[in-house]
């Protein structure tokens, strides 16, 4: 039977379970995001697992929220993070170097993987083509540790962009109409995969804006095809190499 690109990047991943909506299914995860709001406490998860090093195939921990330093507070988060990157193996991004998802996305985003984030806004990655979706804290350090996601399999949930945006509209237009139509429950226990011939002139980071905001609409993840606008973007950041992967061997 066809399969939508949700479909695929779950049954692609598919450890446990029958991805039938409502169902529990278990899910291998690629790579991990948390940051230093969210990340202490899941540093401190993995020392009570007795973690040695980290399972995934990639975990980034960055520092992007809590950056006023009133007092010792902060800065001690700041190096405990470092330490505990340097402890795990995962990869450290230190204040300044900009916002998680948008950094992810260009520095580690790639199309046909699965993310999991420590924040709500972790979604934004499916711009990509990529299952990315935040949950809480003890499921990352689980993940971390080697163990699949379990989550209820969503409804995946079609939403078609035809023709091309007025003057004056940009990508923030869509998700907001989308919130007018829905509210903050409509996406709730689904995946919004976008699709039609209006992609055509939305860039990859026009689309993160979009699926970033698809945490505003209460849905699992939002979802949109590796197309051009993906290998233009990972060609524009000096990554292309990883569509070609992923269209050469869409099981890599």
């Amino acid at each position: 039977m066809p399969q939508n690109v949700a479909e695929k990047l779950i049954r692609s991943h598919l450890i446990e379970g029958t991805p039938e909506p409502g169902n529990e299914i278990g899910l291998a995860i690629d790579q991990t995001l948390t940051q230093d709001a969210t990340g202490t406490m899941v540093m401190l998860e993995l020392e009570a697992l007795g973690l040695d090093r980290i399972r995934t195939e990639l975990s980034v921990q960055y520092v992007d929220h809590n950056l006023l330093q009133t007092d010792e507070k902060n800065p001690e988060d700041h190096m405990f993070l470092q330490s505990a990157a340097q402890r795990y193996g995962l990869w450290f991004s230190r204040a300044g170097n900009g916002v998680s998802h948008p950094v992810h996305q260009a520095r580690f985003g790639r199309p046909g993987a699965t993310l999991i984030g420590s924040d709500s806004h972790t979604c934004a990655a499916g711009a990509l083509g990529m299952l990315a979706m935040g949950v809480g804290g003890l499921e990352i350090a689980m993940v971390m540790a080697g163990e699949p996601l379990y989550v209820a399999m969503p409804e995946v949930w079609g939403v078609e962009l035809t023709g091309s945006l007025p003057d004056w509209v940009s990508a923030k237009d869509v998700i907001l109409e989308m919130l007018r139509r829905h509210g903050v429950k409509g996406g709730a226990g689904r995946i919004i995969e976008y699709h039609g011939d209006g992609l055509q002139q939305l860039t990859a980071m026009d689309r993160h804006v979009i699926a970033n905001m698809g945490a505003e609409l209460g849905a699992t993840t939002s979802v949109f095809p590796a197309d051009r606008a993906a290998r233009d973007f990972l060609t524009a950041v000096g990554r292309g190499d990883e569509y070609t992967k992923v269209v050469a061997d869409p099981g890599a």
